[in-house]
């Protein structure tokens, strides 16, 4: 096997190994070249090369997201760096574990001019559950120590004993913030910093380790359920008549079909679902804007909880943050090992369990179900409005709503479907979405870069077919996603083009006028289909109903190619139809 011939590019590959770390994402470059010949020599790793490096950490994150385990990006010194940025705010708000491990200059070359140099130490801030600067390994010829060091080194009899003492303490040092840094990112489940300094030469290589890291115990996370506390929740339950469970993001089969059974069985218990919870059963409420958007002031007090738990990632939806805020729970509960948000202003315990622990811990001492007409009530009014909308839906003309209507429909079942921000993921949340289908999107800073690259990275780590569903200003801003040799041929992306930020219309405002369309709106008349030509995807229109069906109909039939269709809409119109549902289905 091939190595860097630097000692602290091996004690990091190393180290991966020993963290079962097995994606390794790299960004071209020189600085970084000793890492990237030691990923890449080694049949352990699985390594992509992604040149942009915006699109290379949301790739990673994808693939980080679907699996649930550390995915590394590797880059260069510099800006390289920033571009990761995103990624890792995206990555620490949705608790999903990246590793940064970015190459910089020894510290006596930076901030003298030398070109792809920045302030690499801690430049991630408070975006990173960890920061490590790690330090240069020694040279029997170096003169770049600090000046205590170099004094003390000068003035020994025996040189070599004292080189051989400080690199062991620098390689000590080394390995140590490594493990921590890459315990956190698993246990915790969020991105981490590795800051690497490699003096030149870069590309020598030899064909054995100079190092032996110490063995450390690889750490897994144990839930720890408190007794007490159990107990006198429990208590306070019994005590309800109305308790409101509101499910945020969530992986797939987090929760065990018992539990969520025990849940569905308890009439004072309702359950709402945001299309990202991964969360299905008939008595349980998806689309939640459908079910409170046309609620008056009594609807609202009849809705209002006395418990509202929370379990999951970030919501969606605007209208159930507003309403809780309004009409506050008397209790709120979130259930979640990571940070706990007080988005309703009313949080009052934070229960450090997974969703699936809490629930096996809790719900066999609920030794009755309290009598409640409180989730029955809430089911006639949901079956209504479902019926509501299949009236409306009949009556309207070719839009974006009835665009998404025909898209959820048509996902294939037992496959995974990844949804853009912005009016992407609002649409999808008023519509079923089966459930044999995991739905993913990037909910942490709810930005439209990288939608599509996050999508690309969790296709490469399933087997099951991936469908991407984004607007065209979040696609064409990651239009570099596409830029990548390994995309699988089952890969496909619907991009509802409605030449702007169709977002913007339903939000208030003055429309329809120069200076909305051009500051807010971004109007534009791009297609995707010289896109498609030149990274070699199937292009495919649609532009009416007709074409639309048409085009789903054989759109996921094995190819040659990944495909992409694009659904242009009227933009003009979108808006008003999106009002006049709430209004309608009130």
């Amino acid at each position: 096997m091939k190595y860097s011939k630097i000692p602290l590019s091996q004690t990091i590959v190393t180290l991966c190994k020993t963290h079962n770390i097995k994606h390794i994402v790299i960004s071209p470059g020189s600085r970084n070249a000793p890492l990237t010949i030691g990923f890449t020599h080694d049949d352990f790793f699985n390594c992509y090369s992604i040149v942009d490096e915006r699109c290379a950490a949301f790739f990673a994150l994808g693939i980080a997201q679907k699996l649930q385990k550390p995915v590394a990006i590797v880059c260069t010194s510099g800006s390289a760096l920033l571009n990761y940025y995103p990624a890792i705010a995206e990555a620490y708000y949705s608790n999903i574990p990246l590793v940064v491990l970015s190459a910089d200059r020894p510290k006596h070359l930076i901030d003298i001019g030398d070109g792809q140099t920045i302030k690499q130490k801690r430049v991630y801030g408070e975006h990173v559950l960890y920061s490590a600067n790690l330090k240069l390994d020694l040279k029997k010829t170096d003169n770049t120590l600090p000046e205590n060091e170099l004094r003390i080194f000068k003035n020994i009899e025996n040189k070599l004993e004292r080189f051989l003492g400080l690199q062991k303490d620098i390689q000590t040092y080394n390995e140590s913030e490594i493990h921590d840094a890459l315990t956190m990112s698993k246990l915790d489940s969020g991105p981490v910093h590795i800051n690497i300094p490699f003096d030149e030469p870069l590309y020598d290589i030899v064909d054995e380790l100079s190092i032996n890291p110490k063995p450390f115990k690889i750490q897994t996370r144990i839930d720890k359920v408190d007794e007490f506390e159990i107990k006198s929740l429990v208590d306070v339950w019994h005590n309800a008549k109305r308790k409101m469970i509101l499910v945020g993001v969530l992986q797939p089969n987090s929760i065990e079909e018992k539990w969520i059974q025990e849940i569905a069985d308890d009439d004072s218990i309702i359950v709402f679902t945001e299309t990202t919870s991964n969360l299905h059963h008939p008595d349980f409420f998806p689309g939640i804007d459908k079910m409170i958007a046309p609620l008056d002031d009594d609807g609202f007090k009849n809705l209002q909880p006395d418990i509202l738990v929370t379990i999951g990632g970030l919501i969606v939806s605007k209208k159930i943050k507003i309403f809780l805020r309004t009409y506050k729970p008397e209790h709120h509960w979130h259930v979640g090992l990571s940070r706990a948000n007080d988005t309703f202003f009313c949080l009052e315990k934070h229960i450090k369990l997974s969703p699936n622990a809490f629930l096996a811990a809790f719900l066999p001492q609920v030794t009755h179900h309290t009598k409640s007409t409180y989730k029955s009530t809430w089911l006639g009014l949901r079956q209504k409005r479902r019926k509501l909308q299949e009236t409306y839906l009949s009556t309207l003309p070719f839009s974006d709503f009835t665009v998404f209507n025909s898209i959820v429909k048509s996902v294939p079942k037992q496959s995974q479907l990844h949804v853009g921000n912005s009016s992407a993921i609002r649409y999808a949340q008023l519509f079923q979405i089966q459930k044999s289908v995991d739905v993913f999107c990037n909910r942490g800073t709810s930005g439209i870069d990288g939608s599509t690259s996050t999508a690309i990275g969790a296709a490469v780590a399933t087997e099951k077919r991936t469908t991407f569903v984004t607007g065209d200003l979040s696609f064409f801003y990651d239009s570099n996603a596409l830029w990548n040799n390994y995309i699988p041929k089952t890969f496909r992306i619907i991009v509802v083009n409605n030449q702007g930020g169709g977002i913007f219309r339903i939000l208030p405002g003055h429309k329809n006028t120069e200076n909305f369309d051009t500051y807010f709106e971004t109007k534009h008349g791009l297609n995707a289909k010289h896109l498609c030509e030149m990274y070699g995807f199937e292009y495919h229109m649609a532009s009416d109903e007709v074409s639309l069906e048409e085009n789903l109909k054989s759109f996921y039939a094995i190819s040659k190619q990944p495909k992409l269709l694009e659904v242009f809409t009227n933009s003009r119109v979108n808006d008003q139809i999106l009002l006049d549902y709430f209004k309608f289905i009130k």
